[in-house]
């Protein structure tokens, strides 16, 4: 296998993702290569991706592989840890075989993860889901009890501009399926009119579909500057130490924000505050909602997400993989019954017609002179 391309790296892979041109080698840094992030790379159309750390491995069935190899890029693993140092961004490199070569000298050996060695793993990983299972229960649990005040009531919620009392409240998190999702909702955005809420990149998946967000909350890590300038209104996530990641981007765009303080992840806090805020119904697209959902954003326990859908259930509707409930098939024989049921009444009138029936006599007498009747 020869793969030759521009080089383009981060230890991030959803920074890396905003710099990447088609045809770019993509070298990351990103363990257990999650779906989200391997759609992105794929989006982006890369020549190849190579990866420091295990794509892949066993300890649970992670999807971004799979995604990858579904899109023939192919998947490089560098065991050198000073690989990252040895690459300059931009310039061009070469992948041959098991070698990678810049400026026609060999920096690293890499290896090639096959197809077998993916499904290999990713059975491995099932096999292990229990005791995956076994450990996320128990960091759950543990979690569970330092961030309760969640569903109690004790988190303070922040006073905001956009009016969601009584209103339906669209929230987009940019995971799985969020486009197909959104398109199958689309419908019911442009008539229903729901408070539009992005959390972080979920607010540029509004933008791709048309639509403003009325407001953008999270740590600003994965939401572009277009889509900041552009929306209503801005909530950024701080922690419970007082950290507030996000802040100073935001400042620096010359923009008014408010500030959440909560344990929680963003895409909690914003069904959070939609509920506290006594909106009528939430809609989800794109959240976090079954185990491997939990595994592959990385964080022990995911414990918030629990305990908030548990407070919130009542008035919330998951909308994913609403694309999958029903898809709608044209049958053929529907036209050329639809055209039959047109016919009829035209038929109807051309035998009714004086001018028809006078050339249907003609045509009468002038078979009857032809054949002596």
């Amino acid at each position: 296998m020869y793969i030759k391309g521009i080089a383009k790296k981060d230890k991030k892979t959803k920074n890396l993702v905003n710099r990447l041109n088609p045809n770019d080698i993509a070298i990351i840094s990103h363990r257990d290569l999650d779906e989200m992030a391997a759609l992105s790379l794929a989006d982006k159309k890369v020549a190849c991706v190579i990866n420091t750390e295990k794509t892949i491995s066993g300890k649970y069935p992670n999807r971004g592989p799979a995604v990858l190899m579904e899109e023939n890029i192919p998947i490089f693993e560098v065991e050198d840890i000073n690989f990252f140092d040895k690459i300059v961004e931009g310039e061009i490199i070469e992948i041959e075989e098991n070698k990678i070569i810049f400026q026609g000298e060999k920096i690293a050996d890499c290896n090639f993860l096959s197809h077998g060695k993916i499904e290999e793993l990713t059975k491995l990983g099932y096999d292990n889901i229990e005791k995956e299972l076994d450990k996320f229960i128990e960091n759950t649990l543990e979690y569970a009890k330092k961030e309760k005040s969640l569903v109690t009531g004790k988190i303070k919620i922040p006073d905001i501009e956009t009016n969601i009392e009584g209103k339906h409240v669209l929230v987009v998190v940019r995971g799985k399926d969020y486009k197909e999702d959104l398109m199958a909702i689309k419908s019911y955005i442009d008539e229903v009119k729901p408070v539009l809420i992005g959390v972080d990149g979920g607010g540029d998946a509004l933008l791709e579909f048309g639509f403003t967000p009325d407001i953008i909350i999270g740590d600003m890590d994965s939401v572009s500057d277009d889509c900041l300038l552009r929306s209503k209104e801005i909530i950024v996530h701080a922690y419970s130490d007082g950290r507030a990641p996000g802040l100073d981007r935001v400042k620096d765009l010359g923009l008014k924000s408010k500030i959440f303080t909560s344990p929680g992840t963003s895409e909690d806090i914003a069904l959070l505050l939609a509920y506290e805020k006594n909106a009528d119904l939430i809609v989800a697209v794109g959240t976090h909602s079954n185990m491997i959902d939990f595994l592959e954003k990385g964080r022990p326990g995911m414990a918030s997400t629990f305990l908030v859908r548990l407070k919130v259930g009542g008035i919330l509707v998951d909308a994913k993989g609403v694309n999958k409930l029903y898809k709608s098939t044209f049958k053929t024989k529907y036209l050329w019954l639809v055209l039959g049921a047109a016919l009829i009444p035209i038929i109807i009138l051309i035998i009714i017609n004086p001018l028809t029936q006078y050339l249907l006599t003609l045509l009468k007498i002038k078979l009857r002179l032809l054949f002596n009747l």
